[in-house]
């Protein structure tokens, strides 16, 4: 029977710091000008990364997480700006399907299409789907999340009541920083919840490989001129925050 081995990513190391301190037993090993912590997280063995910002460098990632330390199964989080207008700063998105924005090899194949793969989109795994929501679900209980998170950092960022949303979220190697790219990522998803610059791409590489995996959003601006959060303090005292509980719940 294969050891269930859990690999944990995210972008940026202020989106998974905390996840890498949660580890017992660490150890570091550096590859690739990237260093992987593998260690326990209640008795279950896991290997916490940072990728780095990007398409390419998540997938030289997670492609090491899957033939160097034998990942069975993946889990990605970290921040992404809203797209759909019903998103609010601190909310979180699963993503249950994943697309390229940026992919476009027509005419030789269908715009958005991974071309010789036949497929434009990528599916989460069902089951982590469900544990992620269990988890975020126990964690935004108003009375754990004031246990979490300070109330001056939940009314400085404006955080009331964050809900949970699941849909598409669109990847691409490209900073959202005006309401002409969003437009133009709604004219061709128009059920796009939130993006980012990685999931996708790790996706892509997870199927190709068969490994499941679930991608974990938290709304951190509303990709356009008008995001005024402070993008770092916001990942560091709640994107963070939440990537820990997530995996606490997870990982029981």
């Amino acid at each position: 029977m294969t050891q269930r081995i859990i690999g944990i990513m995210g972008a940026l190391p202020e989106e998974i710091n905390g996840v890498v301190n949660l580890l017992q037993h660490k150890e570091e090993y550096k590859i690739g000008k990237r260093t992987y912590y593998t260690g326990t997280i209640n008795n279950q063995k896991a290997v916490v990364v940072f990728s780095r910002i990007g398409k390419v460098a998540s997938a030289a990632t997670v492609s090491t997480l899957i033939l160097k330390f034998n990942i069975t199964e993946l889990i990605f989080t970290g921040v992404a700006g809203g797209i759909s207008p019903h998103l609010k700063i601190g909310d979180i998105v699963i993503g249950t399907d994943l697309v390229q924005h940026d992919m476009d090899a027509s005419p030789l194949f269908p715009q958005f299409e991974i071309p010789l793969i036949g497929k434009s989109i990528f599916k989460s795994d069902s089951k982590l789907i469900e544990n992620v929501k269990n988890a975020v679900q126990h964690i935004f209980e108003n009375e754990y999340l004031h246990q979490v998170i300070s109330a001056e950092d939940l009314k400085k960022f404006n955080i009331h009541s964050p809900k949970l949303y699941t849909g598409l979220i669109a990847s691409g190697d490209l900073f959202f920083k005006d309401q002409l790219q969003k437009d133009h990522l709604i004219s061709h998803f128009p059920e796009t919840q939130c993006v980012e610059m990685e999931g996708a791409a790790v996706a892509q590489v997870c199927y190709e490989f068969g490994i499941p995996f679930v991608i974990i959003r938290t709304i951190s601006d509303d990709a356009d001129q008008n995001s005024v959060v402070d993008f770092t303090e916001f990942t560091v005292k709640v994107s963070n925050i939440y990537s820990i509980e997530i995996v606490k719940n997870i990982i029981k």
